[in-house]
């Protein structure tokens, strides 16, 4: 799993409704972070009465205490015990200014403790609460349930939904993306707008194929790099009749593509895959890429730089490699079920087994010899959550849709990576991708995050999404 998520608290409180409950409340609420292997940034007691924001003085101290903490802070989370004062929370959080997520949990009353001594009220206070961050222009998640205890099974699972929405809106906070070499000219369906990523805060770094077989060119089979990344390769899948001339030409590419990344500070990559780099330089750039999106850093084919996006954001809320798939085949006369595949590229954990091979399509028009590299095998069985970004030019926004479905263990006889996904009404799925234009390149996930993705793209990236029931 990936490093340790923090979360700042703030703990509701109002004066005329039982304090002590703010008490206990703060306490339940570590508690349950704790429990999760999650590290909780709170007043104590000794800064303000019972560790709550209650007033304009305590918004303060929880915002100086925030700002101190800032770059750690993944996502907020306000916890009622007690119906909470609204204006303290918000204030807070402005004054504090750190743009996360936030979650808003209100505590349950005890219908058998309604007296004055027990009685939380939190069920109206959450109303409260949220008609002013949305006054203050602040945007919120809510908990699946109204009101659920910090120590409930519901929460837990929210407290999931959510640390995995906190992933995918750091990750995409100043990204920086790598595009290596110029789309296939055949695929205007790859086309995107640099300019609407730049809005969002996302940064497209280019360098063109020329470049990259130029760097390739100054390096010998001997070099530290080039040895290492092929010791990587030959540990990553086998090679089989691979010839070591073609895999020499991998690691080149590959320790390349890794010292180029490194040196721009980038995170994820598309690449352009064909046809020039089977005519000019002989090999596939499969399994240098399929090892990037194993490795959690996911890389694109076809220069499909928005596909890169969709897989990275499953990867992070997922914290599992994504791949980028085609909608390809439908699979007999089953309406919820199509054939996803790629030629491929799929990181090592789509697979039930998988080796290294030519590349079947491309062979016919550039030879066999120059088609190396490319990863054959089926797609395992297990659950999947499919995502799409799009940037609308015509509108002047990002645009997306996400889902979730599984591949199934239908038997299929074909090359390259494909598997066999059911999705429940996929016919509506498919008239809506294409009424509205989108690619057909979806990228896959082997987890169950597609409302997590929704509500990060949606709620706090502005991002116009779609979600498929």
């Amino acid at each position: 799993m990936g490093k340790q998520m923090t979360f700042g608290v703030l703990v509701g409180n109002r004066g005329f409704f039982p304090s002590h409950l703010a008490t206990s409340g703060r306490l339940e609420m570590v508690a349950a972070l704790e429990g999760a292997g999650i590290k909780p940034i709170v007043l104590t007691p000794e800064e303000t009465a019972h560790g709550a924001v209650e007033s304009y003085d305590d918004a303060k101290k929880c915002a100086a205490l925030f700002k101190r903490h800032a770059e750690e802070i993944d996502g907020l989370i306000i916890t009622l015990p007690n119906f909470g004062e609204e204006r303290g929370l918000a204030d807070a959080i402005r004054l504090a200014n750190l743009r996360v997520p936030v979650l808003i949990q209100a505590t349950p009353d005890n219908a058998s403790k309604m007296t004055i001594a027990f009685r939380r009220d939190s069920f109206c206070g959450k109303m409260s609460i949220c008609n002013n961050l949305k006054q203050y222009g602040i945007p919120y998640s809510l908990t699946r349930l109204h009101t659920e205890a910090p120590d409930s099974d519901e929460f837990k699972a929210d407290l999931q939904w959510f640390t995995a929405i906190c992933r995918v809106v750091k990750g995409f906070k100043n990204l920086r993306l790598g595009a290596i070499g110029a789309r296939p000219t055949a695929f205007n369906t790859v086309r995107y707008s640099e300019k609407l990523l730049e809005k969002s805060g996302i940064t497209v770094e280019t360098l063109d194929l020329s470049e990259i077989f130029g760097r390739i060119e100054r390096l010998k089979d001997s070099d530290d790099v080039v040895q290492d990344k092929l010791g990587t390769i030959k540990k990553y899948v086998s090679t089989g009749q691979v010839p070591e001339a073609a895999l020499l030409k991998m690691s080149k590419l590959g320790a390349v593509i890794d010292g180029w990344m490194k040196t721009s500070e980038l995170t994820v990559s598309s690449v352009q895959c064909w046809t020039s780099m089977e005519e000019y330089f002989g090999v596939v750039p499969c399994t240098v890429m399929s090892m990037m999106s194993e490795n959690l850093l996911p890389s694109a084919c076809e220069v499909d730089t928005m596909g890169t996006l969709s897989m990275y954001a499953l990867t992070l809320a997922s914290e599992t490699p994504s791949a980028l798939l085609d909608w390809n085949n439908n699979y007999g006369d089953n309406p919820d079920k199509a054939v996803c595949f790629h030629c491929s590229n799929l990181p090592r954990h789509f697979f039930k087994e998988v080796k290294m091979d030519f590349q079947q399509i491309i062979a016919g028009t550039v030879g066999k010899d120059n088609t190396f590299g490319t990863l054959d095998g089926v797609v395992k069985a297990g659950a999947m959550s499919f995502a799409r970004f799009s940037t609308d030019e015509f509108q002047g926004l990002i645009t997306g849709y996400v889902g979730e479905g599984r591949f199934t263990d239908d038997p299929l006889n074909t090359f390259g990576g494909a598997g066999v996904v059911e999705i429940s009404k996929m016919q509506e799925l498919l008239k809506f991708i294409c009424e509205n234009g989108f690619e057909h390149h979806v990228a896959a996930n082997f987890a169950e995050v597609a409302g997590s993705v929704q509500e990060a793209a949606s709620k706090y990236l502005g991002w116009k999404m779609h979600r498929h029931q």
